[in-house]
C-alpha cells in the first residue's frame, strides 16, 4: 500500500465477548466487553489503506474489505487479497475518483465480523484522549502499535494514529472460496444484516448487472436447499405451469406463467430470504456496516475449476473488473442510495417482493384479530346480561342492578390482569439465560433443562402469589374464557404490529404460527360436549397448533425439515437461542415476550373447566 502512495495505518483490537445482556437490545453499537481471559499480547491487527480522491473534498468514502487470517490462510484468502490489491493499485492512478477509497484488510483470527466491527467502532467513535480508550489502564499500549524492527518506512504516508476518510457511501466485502463450482464461475451475494436489515436494493442490482452482463458470472443468492429437492413443491410448480399454459391459450396476452424449475428456485430463495431476515443474525461481516446505516454486501467468488495459473489470472481479471465497476458506479452517485427499496424479500438475484406487496398479505393475516376480540367481548357481556336479567315481568332498574352492571362491564380487567401477569412471566423467562450463562462449564443440554425448570417454577410462583392463566379455570362466570381470549388476541395484535416495524420477517412467521391458534382456541370440553364433526375437527386443529406453536417444538420441526430429525438434540435449541441473544436479535425478545405468553394463554383456554 505504501509503495502505491496510499496512506497506511494499523488498527489494533482485542477480541470482544458476545454475551447476553438485556439492556443491549435495540441500542446503538457500543465498545463491547473485552474477554476476561485475554492478555495484552492477544490482539488482532487490521491494516488500513486510504486513497484520497483527486476530484473529491474528502467528505465521502467507499470501503473495500478483505478478511485475512495470517495464522491459517487459505488460497482463497490470498486470491481475494490479490484481487483487492489489483483494484487498489488501479485506483491510485485514475483521475475520476470523487470519493476516497478505504481498503481494510481485516484480521479474521478472532472472526471476520469482530475485526470489521472493531474497526467501525473506532472509525465512528473518535477517541480524543487516552482516558477514553477502553481498558486503557490494563493495556496502556492498546493504540500504540508494534514497532517494525529493521524496516524503515519511507515518507510520511504511514501513521501510528487512526486514520479516517469521509462518510461511508457503501462497502463491499470480497471473499474467494477455496471450493470450486461444477458448471461456471459463480458469485454469491450475502445481504442480510442484524434484525432483518437489508442494504438498498440498487446496490444488489448494480452488482448483479455488472456480474452477469459485463463479466459473464453466474450470480447466486442463498437458498433453502431442502426445498429445491422437495417433490411436493415441484408438483405444485408443475400445476401452476400447466394453469399458466391454459390461461395463455384462452387469452394470449396473459404471460404470467413461469417454468416449474423457476418456481421452485424462487420459492426456495424467498424462504431463505425470509428465514435469514427473521433470524436477525448477519450473514457476513457486511452486517457491521448496517448498524451504522451504511449499505454493504458480501461478495463471495467461487471459481469454476481448480485455481491453476490460467484460471487464476482469469478470475483475477473478471473479479477485479467487477469490483472496479461497482466502485465506479458508487463513485458517480451525487447522493446516498435512497431511490430504491430497503424493505424487500429476494426471490432471485434480479427479482424481489417489495414492502408494498408483502405488507398486504400480513395486514390481511392479522386483520381478523381486533374484530374477533371485539366480538368476543360483546358476546361475553351480552350473554352475562341475559343470564342475570328476568324476562318474565318488566321492572325498573334498581341501584343493585346498576351496581351489578357496572361490575360486569369492568370484568375484563380481571382477564387483562391475567394476560399482563403471563407477559410479565415471559419477560422473566427471557432474562433467565443471563443468569444461567454465568454458570461455569455448563453444557447446552444442561442449560436448557435448567431454563425449563426455572421457567416452570417461576410460573407456579406467579400462580400462587399473584395470578396466572390457570386461575381462569376457577372462574365462576361461564364466558370468562372468552374475555381471556379477547384480551389475549388484542395483545397478540399489538405485539405483531410492533414486531412488523422492527423485523417484518419475524412478525410474518410469528403470525403464521399464532393467528390460527388464537382464532381457533376454545375450551376442549365444549367441543367434546357438542359431539359434531365441526367441533371434532376444531379440537384436532387446536391440539396440532398447540404443539406446533410452542417455540422449542417449532424449532425442532424446522430443524428436522432442513437437516433431518435424526440430527435434532435438546441442546440445539439452547445454542440457537444463545446465538440470537449474542447478536442482540429482536427475534429473541419476540419469542420470549410475545409468542411464549400467547401459547401459554391459549393452552389455558383449551383446558378451561367451563
Amino acid at each position: 500500500m505504501l509503495d502505491l502512495g496510499a496512506e497506511v495505518s494499523f488498527h489494533k483490537f482485542h477480541p470482544q465477548m458476545n454475551q447476553f445482556h438485556p439492556l443491549h437490545f435495540f441500542s446503538s453499537p457500543d465498545s463491547g466487553k473485552i474477554q476476561e481471559n485475554y492478555s495484552c499480547s492477544s490482539y488482532g491487527i487490521n491494516t488500513v489503506g486510504i486513497i484520497r480522491a483527486p476530484r473529491g473534498d474528502g467528505k465521502e468514502a467507499i470501503v473495500l474489505v478483505t478478511p485475512y487470517n495470517a495464522l491459517k490462510s487459505g488460497f482463497g484468502e490470498a486470491l481475494s487479497l490479490g484481487i483487492a490489491y489489483s483494484v487498489f493499485s488501479l485506483l491510485t492512478q485514475v483521475t475520476w475518483l470523487a470519493k476516497d477509497i478505504i481498503w481494510l484488510v481485516a484480521d479474521s483470527q478472532y472472526g471476520e465480523y469482530a475485526a470489521v466491527a472493531a474497526w467501525l467502532r473506532e472509525y465512528q467513535t473518535p477517541k480524543f484522549s487516552s482516558l477514553s480508550t477502553p481498558n486503557a489502564e490494563m493495556c496502556p499500549d492498546v493504540n500504540n502499535l508494534f514497532e517494525l524492527k529493521g524496516h524503515s518506512i519511507s515518507g510520511s504516508k504511514f501513521s501510528n494514529s487512526f486514520r479516517r476518510a469521509g462518510t461511508m457511501a457503501a462497502a463491499l466485502v470480497l471473499k474467494v472460496r477455496d471450493q470450486n463450482e461444477q458448471f461456471e464461475d459463480t458469485i454469491s451475494i450475502y445481504a442480510e444484516a442484524s434484525n432483518g436489515q437489508m442494504p438498498n436494493l440498487d446496490l444488489i442490482n448494480v452488482v448483479n448487472y455488472l456480474a452477469v452482463h459485463r463479466q459473464g458470472l453466474r450470480v447466486n443468492v442463498e437458498k433453502l436447499w431442502s426445498l429445491l429437492n422437495s417433490s411436493w413443491l415441484k408438483s405444485l410448480g408443475e400445476i401452476f405451469e400447466s394453469l399458466a399454459k391454459v390461461a395463455k391459450s384462452l387469452y394470449p396476452k396473459w404471460k404470467f406463467g413461469i417454468p416449474a424449475t423457476e418456481y421452485v428456485e424462487g420459492t426456495a430463495t424467498l424462504a431463505s430470504s425470509l428465514y435469514y431476515q427473521a433470524l436477525g443474525v448477519p450473514t457476513g461481516p457486511h452486517g457491521a456496516f448496517r448498524d451504522y446505516q451504511v449499505d454493504a454486501i458480501t461478495l463471495e467468488i467461487s471459481p469454476k475449476f481448480s485455481l491453476d495459473k490460467v484460471w487464476r489470472n482469469d478470475i483475477l481479471l473478471r473479479g477485479g473488473r467487477l469490483i472496479e465497476g461497482v466502485i465506479r458506479s458508487v463513485n458517480n452517485l451525487l447522493e446516498k442510495f435512497h431511490q430504491s427499496f430497503f424493505l424487500y424479500l429476494l426471490t432471485s438475484p434480479s427479482k424481489f417482493v417489495s414492502v408494498g406487496v408483502y405488507m398486504i398479505a400480513f395486514a390481511l393475516l392479522i386483520a381478523p384479530l381486533p374484530m374477533v376480540a371485539a366480538s368476543l367481548y360483546v358476546d361475553a357481556n351480552s350473554s352475562s346480561n341475559c343470564s342475570k336479567g328476568d324476562s318474565s315481568t318488566p321492572s325498573a332498574i334498581t341501584d343493585t342492578d346498576e351496581h351489578s352492571i357496572a361490575i360486569r362491564s369492568w370484568r375484563w380487567l380481571n382477564s387483562a390482569k391475567l394476560v399482563f401477569i403471563v407477559h410479565l412471566w415471559g419477560a422473566i423467562v427471557s432474562l433467565l439465560p443471563y443468569f444461567i450463562s454465568q454458570i461455569p462449564d455448563c453444557s447446552p443440554t444442561t442449560s436448557f433443562m435448567i431454563w425449563v425448570l426455572l421457567s416452570i417454577l417461576s410460573l407456579l410462583t406467579l400462580n400462587s402469589v399473584l395470578a396466572s392463566p390457570l386461575a381462569c379455570a376457577k372462574a365462576t362466570q361461564e364466558k370468562e374464557w372468552a374475555l381471556v381470549k379477547s384480551v389475549t388476541i388484542s395483545s397478540v395484535f399489538i405485539g405483531l404490529g410492533l414486531m412488523s416495524v422492527i423485523n417484518f420477517a419475524t412478525a410474518e412467521i410469528g403470525a403464521l404460527l399464532m393467528v390460527p391458534m388464537c382464532l381457533l382456541a376454545q375450551p376442549l370440553k365444549l367441543d367434546v360436549r357438542a359431539g359434531t364433526l365441526r367441533s371434532f375437527c376444531r379440537m384436532i386443529c387446536n391440539l396440532v397448533l398447540g404443539h406446533i406453536a410452542f417455540p422449542p417444538a417449532a424449532f425442532f420441526l424446522l430443524k428436522g425439515m432442513l437437516d433431518g430429525f435424526g440430527n435434532a438434540n435438546v441442546g440445539d435449541f439452547w445454542m440457537w437461542v444463545e446465538s440470537l441473544w449474542a447478536w442482540n436479535s429482536a427475534t429473541y425478545l419476540f419469542i420470549g415476550m410475545v409468542q411464549l405468553p400467547c401459547w401459554v394463554l391459549c393452552i389455558s383456554i383449551l383446558f378451561h373447566t367451563c
